[in-house]
C-alpha cells in the first residue's frame, strides 16, 4: 500500500506543481547583480514542502545575491547551507532532520561552514534545533529572511543566530525573486502571506502568522517582468488567494463590500486576477489555493471572461462529512461546499477541479468516511492530494481532540480514497481522448527525449512528439490516449 501511494503522488506531482509532499529542490547557479560586489562566499539552499516554500527560497536567493553571495549546486562547496522546511506533516519533519545529519560531512570538511534552518520548522522547533541538532547555526522564520545576511555574520562569530519573529506587515513585495530550478516558462508569484482561517489540523497560522496581502502593483509589475523575460505562465500563490484584499487605506480592507471587485480603493482577488490576465493574451494565469468559504462568483466570472486564465481550480474539501468539517473548523459544511462546486460547473463549465482529502481525522466514523467517498462520487475530481491525518503539536486539534482512529484504519480508508480517485482520474482523462487542447510546452518528457510535456488549461499533463516546437510555445495537441495521470497526443 505504501509503495502504491508513493507512486500515485509522484505521478501527479508534475501535473499540478502544487507540491504538498516534501520534495528536494537544489538551487541552480544564481546570477549576482552586476553592481553587487562579491563577498567570496557561496550558499546552497534546499526546499521542502508547498509552493510557498519554494517561492520563499527564491526570495532568500535574491536577498543573499544582493548581499554579495554566489550560489553553488554542490553543498560540499558551500560556506552557508540553508534548508527551507515544511512542518505540515511529521514525515516531512523527519526527512529534514535526516537531511541535516548529511550536512555533518560538510562541517567536518569545512570547519567554517554554517548550516541554517529556514521556514515553518524553524519557527516551530527553534529550541530543539539549537539544543538537539548541534550542527544548526542559524534559525530563521518565514518573516526573517531580510535579516539573513546579518544572521550569517553573527553565526560566523560562533554565536547561534536566531530570528523567528512573525510580522503583520512583511510581504517581501519589492524583492525580485531569483527563479530557482526554472524552466524559463512557468513561475510562481506570492500575492499574500500567512493565514487567518485557523483550521484545527493546520500549523500554518502558527508558523507563518496572520494574513496580509501584497501591494497589487508589485504583483502586476513582477508578472509583467516575467512575461518580458519569456515566461508564459504565472501561478498566483497564497494560503487562501480568494481572501486577497489590498488598499493603501488599510481601514478599507476589512470592510464588507457589496461589490468588492470594483469598490473604490480596494483591490480584491477577482480584480487582481483580471489585472494580471490583461498583461498579455498569451500569458497564462493560474492560482492556488482557494478556500471554499471565500471563493465567490466574481472570481468565477473573471475566469470565464478571460481565455488566458486557466480553467482549473484547486478547492480543498478535506472531508465529505459536515460534523468532521466542524471539528476541522473549516467554517463550511458539506452542502456549502457542493453549492460552490455547482457554481463552478455553472459559470466555468469546462473547469477541472482538484482537492485535498484527509483520511482518519479525530473521531471519524466509518459512515463519515463513506460520506467522503460519496462526495467524491458526486464531484468526480480530476485529481486529488490525499493524506492520512497527522497530528501536529500546538494545533487546536492536538489540544482538543484525541487522535483515536487506529493507524491501520487510517491506511485502509486512505487506500479506498486513492482507489476511487484513480478511477475518477482515469475516467476524466478518457473523456478527453479525441479532443484538441492548446498546450503550453514546458520541457522534455522525463520518459522520452523525443517528446515534449506541457499542460492544458485544465492543468493536465500532455505528452507528445517534439516536432518543430520549443519550450514556451503553444501547440494544439489532439489527445489519442491516456493514463490516469497523463494525456498522450499528436500535434495537429
Amino acid at each position: 500500500m505504501e509503495t502504491k501511494l508513493y507512486q500515485y503522488e509522484t505521478a501527479f506531482e508534475l501535473s499540478t506543481k502544487r507540491i504538498e509532499e516534501e520534495r528536494l529542490g537544489e538551487t541552480l547557479a544564481v546570477q549576482r547583480p552586476a553592481h553587487v560586489r562579491a563577498n567570496g562566499k557561496r550558499f546552497y539552499i534546499e526546499s521542502y514542502g508547498c509552493q510557498m516554500n519554494f517561492a520563499d527560497s527564491e526570495v532568500v536567493a535574491s536577498i543573499l545575491a544582493n548581499a554579495g553571495y554566489d550560489s553553488t549546486t554542490d553543498y560540499l562547496q558551500a560556506d552557508v547551507i540553508l534548508i527551507n522546511t515544511c512542518a505540515i506533516r511529521e514525515h516531512a519533519e523527519q526527512r529534514v532532520r535526516n537531511r541535516l545529519q548529511t550536512f555533518n560531512a560538510v562541517k567536518k570538511r569545512n570547519k567554517g561552514a554554517l548550516v541554517g534552518v529556514l521556514g515553518c520548522m524553524a519557527e516551530r522547533l527553534k529550541e530543539k534545533f539549537l539544543e538537539e541538532e548541534k550542527i544548526v547555526d542559524i534559525v530563521a522564520g518565514p518573516d526573517a529572511y531580510r535579516s539573513l545576511p546579518a544572521l550569517i555574520e553573527e553565526a560566523e562569530t560562533g554565536q547561534k543566530a536566531v530570528n523567528v519573529l512573525l510580522s503583520r506587515e512583511e510581504t517581501y513585495a519589492e524583492i525580485n525573486p531569483v527563479r530557482l530550478n526554472s524552466n524559463g516558462v512557468t513561475a510562481f508569484i506570492s500575492i499574500m502571506r500567512g493565514c487567518d482561517n485557523m483550521c484545527s489540523f493546520c500549523v500554518v497560522p502558527l508558523t507563518r502568522g496572520r494574513e496580509r496581502s501584497r501591494d497589487y502593483r508589485t504583483i502586476v509589475a513582477e508578472a509583467r517582468d516575467l512575461y518580458a523575460q519569456g515566461y508564459r505562465e504565472v501561478t498566483l500563490l497564497g494560503q487562501n488567494v480568494d481572501s486577497y484584499r489590498y488598499s493603501d487605506d488599510k481601514t478599507l480592507v476589512g470592510k464588507k463590500l457589496v461589490d468588492a471587485k470594483y469598490s473604490d480603493g480596494v483591490v480584491n482577488f477577482a480584480r487582481l486576477l483580471e489585472m494580471v490576465a490583461n498583461i498579455a493574451p498569451d500569458l497564462r494565469v493560474r492560482f492556488s489555493t482557494s478556500h471554499p468559504k471565500d471563493m465567490t462568483d466574481d472570481v468565477l466570472h473573471v475566469m470565464a471572461q478571460y481565455d488566458n486564465i486557466c480553467k482549473y481550480i484547486h478547492l480543498p474539501v478535506q472531508s465529505g462529512n459536515s460534523r468532521i468539517l466542524g471539528l476541522m473548523n473549516r467554517t463550511y459544511d458539506r452542502e456549502w461546499y457542493l453549492e460552490r462546486i455547482r457554481a463552478i460547473r455553472r459559470i466555468v463549465p469546462e473547469a477541472a477541479i482538484s482537492t485535498d482529502i484527509i483520511a482518519g481525522f479525530c473521531t471519524e466514523t466509518e459512515e463519515e468516511h463513506r460520506d467522503t467517498l460519496r462526495l467524491m462520487e458526486e464531484v468526480r475530481y480530476s485529481m486529488a492530494y490525499m493524506f492520512i491525518y497527522s497530528e501536529r503539536p500546538g494545533t487546536p486539534a492536538a489540544k482538543r481532540y484525541r487522535d483515536d482512529v487506529p493507524e491501520e484504519v487510517k491506511k485502509r480508508r486512505l487506500h479506498e480514497i486513492i482507489e476511487l480517485q484513480l478511477k475518477h482520474s482515469l475516467e476524466s482523462n478518457r473523456a478527453d481522448v479525441g479532443k484538441t487542447f492548446e498546450v503550453l510546452i514546458e520541457g522534455t518528457s522525463a520518459r522520452s527525449a523525443h517528446h515534449w510535456y506541457g499542460r492544458n488549461s485544465q492543468n493536465k499533463v500532455v505528452v507528445f512528439p517534439k516536432g518543430d516546437y520549443c519550450p514556451g510555445q503553444y501547440a494544439n495537441v489532439k489527445i489519442t490516449d491516456c493514463t490516469s495521470a497523463t494525456l498522450l497526443g499528436e500535434v495537429v
